[in-house]
């Protein structure tokens, strides 16, 4: 079995819940008290808040890339970046290392292409919704990605950092998420891409039957079956 370098914290909300996946993929593929081997570095989330908040993503670059070095260092054979909107400095991070770096947004766009898909909607942090290093992944598979409205756009990002990255889970803030995706499928989105590795815990497949991709749990599965790919 493989070693996982997760590079997480941001935020820790959702770390767990790549912990929790990653282990209960190994336990059904090997049964018994089989679980992942894995390192985990998590970084002081206000840290990068800051950095985003700021622009200075060289800044906030260099610490993810100290990270990745460090789980190198103890044994990682591969690594993931636990969060969707950090992968705008995933090149930074990949060159840091000589092992390979997991990229989110390849897996969401292998998941889309396997179900047919080539038109989702994409629901994420501004920065996610708004600048190309997510989208622009999905757009070179052949997808078309829609997006919200500034308005909702900007609804949606202060739902993750105002509420979801402090352990918030709104009612009200989930209506105004199906809402919004109610309104990308009728412009043609056959699925909806959860590309907030939070979204995932405020919007369940049981509050929709709009087909949903929750990244968190396609990058931590691919990083399990990736591990025992032996």
């Amino acid at each position: 079995m493989k070693t996982i370098g997760l590079l997480g914290g941001m935020s820790w909300e959702s770390t767990v819940s790549y912990y929790q996946i990653i282990n209960r993929v190994v336990k059904q593929r090997l049964g018994g008290f089989h679980s992942a081997k894995c390192l985990l570095l998590s970084v002081d989330f206000a840290e990068i808040e800051t950095c985003q908040a700021k622009g200075r993503w060289d800044d906030a670059a260099a610490i993810l890339a100290d990270g990745a070095r460090r789980l190198e260092r103890g044994g990682a054979d591969f690594m993931l970046i636990c969060t969707n909107t950090m992968h705008k400095v995933a090149p930074q991070v990949a060159a840091a290392v000589s092992v390979p770096l997991l990229h989110l947004a390849e897996v969401t766009a292998d998941e889309l292409l396997r179900r047919g898909m080539t038109k989702a909607a994409l629901l994420g942090t501004r920065y996610t919704m708004e600048e190309d290093f997510y989208s622009g992944v999905l757009q070179r598979r052949g997808i078309e990605v829609l997006t919200p409205d500034a308005e909702d756009r900007g609804m949606i990002n202060d739902v993750i950092f105002q509420e979801l990255c402090m352990g918030r889970i709104e009612d009200a803030s989930r209506q105004k998420l199906l809402s919004v995706i109610d309104g990308l499928r009728r412009q043609g989105a056959q699925g909806i891409v959860l590309g907030c590795t939070e979204i995932g815990l405020l919007v369940r497949p049981q509050d929709t039957d709009a087909p949903m991709l929750d990244t968190t749990l396609l990058h931590a599965t691919a990083a399990a079956e990736l591990a025992l790919d032996c």
